[in-house]
């Protein structure tokens, strides 16, 4: 399958790969990435208890999918789990500005935003819902071999 084939079957404006958040408290969830990430709401589908059964927000020009915990289908968040090896990868203009914007919202800085080996500005925050994000500004574009050497230079 040719990528684009592979286009053409996602719904229009979206990518063939949305991460799918399940959030303990996913209507606050939204309210949390409005003011974080700057999130913009595409659409939420609540189902009659009023627990959002699926959502669609809008993030830096890319989306993502979510819903509230289903324990009986085995929808659980990072939460019930106690914790998650997943994180969401963002590119931003300035990886600063976002992990404070993130943190002043009620994130917690998981690493704070510094210049890497491989040539992006990265930090890391956590979310009051379990998910971890990573913020990126790409500062330089390097060959595998120039990141290699970086860093065995670092010690690593």
């Amino acid at each position: 399958m040719t990528d684009s084939q592979s286009k053409s079957a996602a719904p229009n404006g979206l990518g063939t790969i949305t991460p799918y958040l399940t959030c303990a408290g996913a209507a606050e969830a939204i309210a949390f990435y409005k003011k974080a990430f700057g999130a913009s709401e595409v659409m939420r589908l609540a189902g009659p208890d009023g627990k959002i059964m699926h959502a669609c927000l809008a993030i830096y020009g890319s989306h993502i999918f979510l819903s509230d915990e289903f324990p009986d289908f085995g929808n659980l968040s990072p939460k019930s789990l106690n914790g998650t090896p997943v994180s969401i990868h963002i590119f931003v203009d300035d990886a600063d500005a976002a992990i404070a914007k993130a943190a002043a919202a009620g994130a917690d800085v998981i690493m704070p935003a510094a210049d890497m080996f491989w040539g992006d500005r990265f930090g890391m925050v956590a979310d009051p819902f379990g998910h971890k994000w990573s913020l990126a500004k790409h500062l330089r574009d390097m060959t595998a071999d120039e990141i290699h050497a970086a860093m065995a230079k670092m010690g690593g």
